[in-house]
């Protein structure tokens, strides 16, 4: 049974918010309140409809019960009962996907880390890769990505690279993408036409929040230095790139990418939250998960998740089975979706299943 109180809290939510913003609101707080009606709209449609399904059964259980009703208003009854059931059922599910918990990161931004594994060159080239699919999956969503700091590789694309993904629900679609990505391909140097493997990790960490993360100052040891380019050559005179550590986690952040140092120590200290947070995070989670683990949302970075195989136009998901015939368009970012939003419906499912284990 779903809970009468929580559906009667979204309900007046809902009319209060609507209102409110019928009448003079500020900007912010405007902003705010449209927001949260937005995503309360869905629930609360699916509430209504789903009351009006159960009033609607009541109705058809009374004219079953009814002995006096005839053989034609009786199978047209039933049949209208059986497909009030089902509407019943679809409502439920729908509604029960709202009331699960919400993980507070995953209204906000990211960062987007990621790093060549075992494949030497063929593994750097394979991390600019990712990087462009990322890229390019972001401006489809209207996300803005930068990037922090890079590596790159000696033969191209990035022995590491660190970026931003700033915008509205960029966590929630891209949490799942941590674990180690494998490729199998033939490599542009490889003269026998023999396929190589070789992967590179990502790691996605929610964007903290002020609120989220309070670091004392008297932590940090920070150091500036030359920013560098790619084969050893200086970016720029200035001593512009900033590391900081953050001497009780032995955290070490360095950015370079900005040609001013106070906007590299502002991008430094960003990314320090960011790690800081996602540690607490994935500390409470595995608290949390101890005795039971999520089949998608392990969080576990030194997992393989996914094989992108190239000869054969293949992308295979390890964690839901989940195998795809159109790597050509996964990979440019454009089909990443039809990967992505399974994982968040499997993730869904899983939780559903915990709820009522």
């Amino acid at each position: 049974m779903l809970p009468a109180d929580k559906l009667d809290l979204i309900l007046r939510r809902h009319t209060e918010l609507s209102e409110r913003l019928s009448q003079n609101v500020s900007g912010e707080q405007f902003v705010a309140m449209s927001r949260e009606l937005a995503e309360l709209d869905g629930a609360a449609s699916a509430i209504r409809q789903w009351r009006k399904a159960v009033a609607d059964l009541a109705d058809v259980d009374a004219m079953l019960a009814d002995p006096a009703l005839d053989k034609e208003m009786r199978e047209l009854a039933e049949l209208e009962r059986e497909e009030n059931l089902a509407h019943i059922d679809e409502l439920e599910q729908a509604i029960r996907l709202v009331l699960l918990p919400k993980d507070a990161a995953d209204e906000g931004g990211a960062i987007l880390e990621i790093r060549a594994g075992t494949g030497g060159d063929e593994a750097s080239l394979f991390a600019g890769d990712l990087f462009r699919m990322y890229s390019r999956y972001a401006d489809l969503h209207g996300w803005k990505m930068e990037a922090l700091s890079m590596s790159e590789g000696t033969a191209g694309g990035y022995k590491e690279i660190i970026a931003e993904v700033q915008g509205r629900g960029v966590f929630a679609k891209l949490k799942f993408e941590s674990g180690v990505h494998r490729v199998q391909r033939v490599p542009a140097t490889e003269t026998q036409g023999r396929i190589h493997t070789s992967a590179a990790t990502v790691a996605v960490l929610p964007e903290a929040q002020d609120v989220d993360i309070d670091i004392n100052e008297a932590d940090l040891k920070v150091d500036t230095m030359r920013a560098q380019g790619a084969g050893g050559q200086h970016v720029n005179k200035t001593e512009s790139a900033i590391r900081i550590t953050h001497i009780p986690s032995g955290i070490i952040v360095f950015v370079q990418e900005e040609r001013s140092q106070h906007k590299n120590r502002a991008r430094a200290m960003g990314l320090l939250k960011a790690k800081l947070y996602d540690e607490q995070r994935q500390k409470l989670d595995a608290e949390r998960s101890a005795d039971r683990k999520s089949q998608v949302g392990s969080g576990d970075r030194s997992e393989r998740i996914r094989t992108y195989n190239f000869p054969q136009g293949r992308l295979t998901d390890h964690r839901i089975n989940l195998t795809l015939y159109k790597l050509d368009k996964i990979i440019t970012g454009e089909s990443l979706d039809e990967v992505i939003d399974p994982l968040i419906t499997q993730h869904q499912a899983d939780l559903l299943a915990q709820g009522e284990g």
